[in-house]
């Protein structure tokens, strides 16, 4: 994805020049290295030029976040929140500038824009009203005249690395938990969309977040890996792909650092024989062309009843031919252009893989569009496949593009089946108006996200978010449950006895 963002483009106007920010300042990168962040649905419009960054970039930021540290540490729960609380407030007010230009670097229609900043919104609110909580336990002791309790501690340094489909609420997801937690951070920014992480960045400077206590770089997969590699950043918190992750997880493991992962999906949606067919088509339709299918929550798999296989494809194919394509600042856009070059060649190959190799019945879509208004832009139709195996590739593995595959089944257990069939496990769905099928199809999909009458994308910031299987490692973003990954816990005993009493040893006398 690197050579996308770096290509040469005319350059209409002289682009913005931007810089990370470390220990408090804005400052160049020590490469000397900077790379242009294109507009995907013009290529010719340069969003700026940003630091290009190496390790002694990442080395510094994580001197800064050192020396930060304890200060931070120190600083009462409750007063790390305030200081959240004003962030929200000045996120609040930028929303406007903010999804317009998240939409430009991005592409993701206006309104996605605006639910993907609101949702960082909504995000730290909630996680800053945690800083009056953070709850740990007390419990009763096995011995007369002692008190055990539990708290939670800081984690230390922790490396944030984030994807570019959800360019603010992903590193909110991150980064707002580990600072109410008291942690210090460094943030290596999507290099497809570093102007909207360095938006938040900037709000939270404003905010007055002590220097040194966030720090950002930009660039590629050597800032990365620096940040990944570092003896003092003690936790990584990657969002990505499976690959790299696997990676990452290597690395971490070999010098036990606490790592937590959120990877791919192959989600699908179970329609049933007795569901409302126009319902769950538009709930496919959202869930499949939504951010042009860059989710890792994405309706990538639609599993639908034989007895009503026919109607919902000719439902679901002739709504996808009137949805409008085209750049995400026009409010009349329904689905806007893929990230970059590279991964528009990714998703074509796969379409060319479902129609050659796996011979699906292609009911529309699968072109790159070109002329005009596209021209310029990484624009592919909106894309169904019918007559779809389970075991076709494109039935099994990620695309995270606009294209959805539709896969007949006979009875709810085969359906399961299929979508449990797959290495990720994600997030799912079922359209049915049986109470008893839902509740059981709720039980035995293995994701760890499940929705009834909806499609598999639209996760809530007070829940946990993430997957089993090849989605994750068994953490969770989002909710209360994110503080068991900022945090560690610390067990307290205070015997008030007067005498040694060796606990699991001594006989407690009653």
């Amino acid at each position: 994805m690197a050579k996308a963002k770096e290509s040469k483009t005319k350059k209409s106007t002289k682009p913005t020049t931007y810089h990370n920010y470390i220990g408090g300042e804005w400052i160049k990168s020590s490469s000397g290295e900077w790379f242009e962040n294109i507009n995907p649905a013009d290529t010719n419009n340069i969003i700026g030029r940003f630091p290009k960054s190496n390790e002694d970039d990442v080395n510094k930021a994580v001197e800064a976040a050192k020396n930060a540290a304890t200060r931070w540490r120190r600083t009462p729960a409750p007063k790390r929140a305030e200081i959240l609380f004003r962030l929200a407030q000045i996120l609040e007010r930028n929303k406007e500038t903010y999804t317009r230009e998240m939409t430009r670097e991005m592409g993701k229609v206006l309104k996605e824009a605006g639910g993907d900043v609101q949702e960082a919104i909504d995000c730290t609110y909630y996680t800053a009203g945690e800083g009056r909580r953070l709850h740990g336990f007390t419990t009763p002791a096995e011995m007369p005249n002692k008190f055990a309790m539990c708290v939670r501690q800081p984690v230390g340094i922790c490396g944030l690395i984030t994807p570019f489909n959800f360019p603010m609420a992903i590193p909110s997801w991150k980064l707002i938990p580990a600072l109410v937690c008291g942690n210090t951070v460094v943030i290596k920014s999507g290099e497809d969309v570093p102007l909207s992480t360095i938006n938040l960045v900037k709000s939270c400077e404003e905010a007055g977040i002590p220097k040194g206590v966030i720090n950002l770089v930009n660039g590629f997969g050597e800032a990365g890996a620096a940040l990944v590699n570092h003896k003092d950043v003690r936790l990584i918190s990657f969002t990505g792909s499976t690959d790299t992750g696997r990676i990452i997880a290597e690395k971490c493991a070999a010098q036990n650092k606490i790592v937590s992962l959120e990877m791919g999906g192959k989600n699908a949606i179970i329609v049933m024989d007795d569901a409302d067919i126009d319902n769950a088509v538009e709930g496919s339709l959202w869930g499949a062309f939504g951010t042009s299918g860059q989710r890792c929550t994405a309706s990538s798999r639609l599993v639908v009843h034989r007895k009503v296989y026919k109607e919902f494809c000719e439902k679901l194919v002739a709504k996808a031919k009137k949805l409008k394509v085209g750049n995400g600042l026009d409010p009349k856009t329904e689905v806007g252009p893929v990230i970059n070059q590279a991964q528009m060649e990714k998703i074509l190959n796969y379409i060319e893989i479902g129609q050659n190799e796996d011979k699906a019945t292609l009911a529309c879509g699968g072109n790159r569009l070109t002329k005009g208004d596209y021209k310029n832009g990484w624009f592919i139709e909106p894309t169904v496949f019918t007559d779809v195996d389970r075991n076709h590739r494109i039935g099994q593995e990620e695309i995270f593009g606009p294209v959805t595959s539709v896969i007949p089944f006979e009875t709810l257990d085969e359906a399961i089946d299929i979508v449990n069939d797959v290495k990720y496990g994600l997030s799912s769905a079922i359209y049915t108006q049986n109470v008893n099928q839902s509740f059981y199809a709720m039980q035995e999909l293995y994701t760890g996200i499940c929705y009834v009458n909806s499609a598999t994308i639209g996760a809530e910031v007070h829940l946990p978010f993430g997957g089993t299987k090849g989605t994750g490692n068994g953490h969770r973003e989002a909710g209360t449950q994110v503080l068991d990954i900022f945090s560690e816990w610390k067990s307290l005993y205070i015997d008030y006895s007067g005498k040694l009493q060796k606990a699991q040893i001594d006989e407690v006398e009653i």
